[in-house]
């Protein structure tokens, strides 16, 4: 980035997530990173981060009781750069179901985010993905491999675009079948797998993402 601005990006800080890991890989991709719960920050920045570990109903509770769900709304109506990470890309589906418990998503993509169906849960370790050929995310990481810790995913995507808007770029992994593992819409991105966690690959994807801002 010689010659440029380095990007600023957030990671909001609402009680949950492993923020700590996220901030420094967000360093180690170019950035420089600010941990925090200041929404004011959190909207002026260049990108922000929404971390998620846990349950989606704790993490839609507590985004929503640190306004995190406004900050994540204006930013994308503003096409501000939002980047989600595992719960953190979960809740923007329009609902969860956890034990049977249904909960309200942010709601910013249609669809349900559900148990995985494999005879082994959690589906924790690495994996490879298959990402669209124009990806900015996976750029040169095709071949990579990432990892994953989690039992809940979204196993259908069924946004199509209207009008002028582009095609969301939505990347698929297998465990006991097809699961979304990320997706490009617009200002919004996310993984289902954890890039801080992901080693080499992951800081790479992190760099992709950071460029963009």
């Amino acid at each position: 980035m010689t010659g440029e601005r380095t990007p600023d990006v957030v990671v909001f800080d609402y009680g949950t997530g492993n923020v700590h890991s996220a901030v420094k890989a967000l360093e180690a991709a170019g950035a420089n990173v600010e941990l925090t719960g200041n929404r004011a920050r959190a909207l002026e920045a260049d990108g922000l981060l929404v971390p998620g570990v846990g349950a989606f109903t704790a993490v839609v509770d507590a985004l929503r009781a640190s306004h995190g769900d406004e900050v994540v709304d204006r930013r994308l109506a503003g096409g501000r750069p939002v980047l989600g990470i595992c719960v953190g890309m979960q809740v923007m589906f329009e609902r969860g179901v956890e034990h049977g418990v249904e909960t309200e998503g942010l709601g910013e993509w249609p669809g349900t985010v559900d148990l995985i169906r494999a005879d082994v849960v959690p589906h924790m370790g690495w994996n490879t993905v298959r990402a669209p050929e124009d990806s900015t995310l996976f750029a040169g990481l095709q071949d990579e491999r990432f990892y994953f810790v989690h039992s809940y995913a979204a196993q259908q995507w069924t946004l199509e675009p209207e009008g002028p808007f582009p095609k969301p770029k939505v990347t698929w992994a297998d465990h006991g079948g097809p699961f979304v593992a990320a997706v490009e819409n617009g200002p919004l991105s996310a993984t289902q797998f954890h890039p801080e966690k992901s080693g080499r690959a992951g800081i790479e994807l992190l760099r992709n993402w950071v460029r963009s801002l």
